[in-house]
């Protein structure tokens, strides 16, 4: 991209050590004026700072959004219907969030009339993936600036020696080599790098910042009711909450039961294995909670199809397809599926650990009268079950009828 094309970008800005040197050096490099786009997904940091210091390095156009409740009902939620897990156990919390922020910033590139987009993703991650995709299904034609790919600022010794040169003010525990580096909103938080990168290291306590020790939570269990529509969860205990504050409040229980810490190496879409530490305190009641509605409310073979497609479900997120059609495919299938799944269970949470102890439904497929010991007056012909088993069976003998004529039984 040659910089005259450029007039006018908007970048995702979090007020950070680099995004707030890729501010300065879009200024610098590029000559174009910088609008910046800081979404609140309930991580947890005022945001006030961050719209602060765009104000001091000269931006006109500053947006800070609360984007809590279009993050759950629109990513998270949908998300959760597929009881979506990457690799088999990790929640997406970072993943999910992407596809949210893209869509935001074209949209308001759109709106002010900028010629391109700008994220501080680094050439090594998944994340220049997720963002970069998300923006050219948005907008084919899009202009995309990754800094991490153009720049000579290859380590934080020239970061803080640009920001200091520049006069961006830097937070004093940035002034060192940051013992890891963190990524969070309302689902969850990741660390990853530094400290952490040995893998037969464990992690230091000081890393986690979503969750107290299972050993240090309390030693009587707590339990929680979780009412479910259509798939989604509305009401905690009785009551009826919106998804953001929905979510918050099961944060707040994990936290304090010491539930949602995974220390995990993945395969990212870049071709290398990663480990990072990850809570995702609310949301992992949350996985346990809707896949016990579904045991009751689902029919086996949908239950099962569906859980067969997941694993691709879940890939397609991490690597950042969120706006593809196969996507889209998915999860209309999915959402077909949910028309039944409406209820309510009961969770209990103790030291690290989260499991059902209660499920009713008024569409249950679970039927006392069938499944009983005792007598089930006419339900269930147990005589019937010979014949099923026999023509199971068939191939089974044929086969095993075939190898006895050769020799090998």
């Amino acid at each position: 991209m040659r910089v005259k094309d450029v007039k006018k970008v908007v970048l995702a800005y979090s007020g950070g050590l680099d995004t707030s040197v890729i501010l300065r050096w879009l200024q610098t490099t590029y000559q174009c004026e910088v609008v910046t786009f800081t979404a609140d997904f309930g991580q947890g940091e005022e945001l006030g700072p961050a719209r602060a210091k765009a104000e001091m390095l000269g931006i006109k156009e500053i947006y800070v959004e609360d984007l809590r409740e279009t993050f759950c009902t629109d990513f998270v939620f949908p998300m959760f219907r597929a009881n979506a897990l990457y690799e088999g156990q990790y929640l997406l919390g970072t993943s999910i969030a992407r596809p949210l922020i893209a869509q935001r910033q074209i949209e308001i590139a759109e709106m002010v009339g900028a010629d391109a987009v700008a994220h501080g993703a680094t050439g090594k991650g998944n994340d220049q993936v997720r963002f970069e995709l998300s923006y050219y299904s948005l907008k084919p034609d899009v202009k995309i600036i990754a800094p991490w790919r153009e720049w000579d600022l290859t380590s934080r010794t020239k970061l803080i020696a640009f920001a200091e040169a520049n006069q961006i003010p830097i937070a004093k525990d940035k002034r060192g080599e940051a013992p890891f580096s963190v990524d969070a909103n309302l689902l969850h938080s990741s660390s990853e790098g530094k400290i952490l990168e040995d893998p037969a290291v464990e992690a230091d306590e000081s890393v986690y910042q979503r969750t107290i020790r299972p050993e240090d939570a309390p030693d009587r269990a707590s339990v929680v009711s979780i009412d479910f529509e259509f798939g989604d969860p509305v009401a905690i205990d009785g009551e009826r909450l919106s998804p953001a504050t929905l979510l918050t409040r099961l944060n707040e229980l994990g936290r304090a039961n010491g539930i949602g810490r995974l220390d995990l190496v993945e395969n990212r879409f870049v071709g290398m294995k990663s480990r990072g530490i990850y809570e995702t305190p609310g949301g992992t009641i949350l996985l346990a909670a809707h896949r016990a509605i579904e045991s009751i409310t689902l029919d086996r073979e949908a239950a099962h199809l569906k859980d067969s497609i997941m694993p691709r479900y879940a890939e397609l997120i991490y690597n950042g397809f969120w706006f593809s059609p196969e996507r889209r495919m998915l999860q209309a299938l999915i959402d077909e599926s949910q028309k039944s799944v409406t209820g309510t269970v009961r969770m209990k949470l103790y030291k690290g650990n989260v499991s059902c102890i209660g499920r009713e439904s008024p569409n249950s497929l679970y039927s006392m009268a069938v499944v009983t010991f005792e007598e089930d007056q006419g339900a269930y012909d147990q005589f019937d079950a010979q014949g099923f088993i026999k023509l199971n069976a068939l191939r089974l003998r044929l086969g095993a009828m075939a190898g006895r004529k050769g020799g090998s039984l």
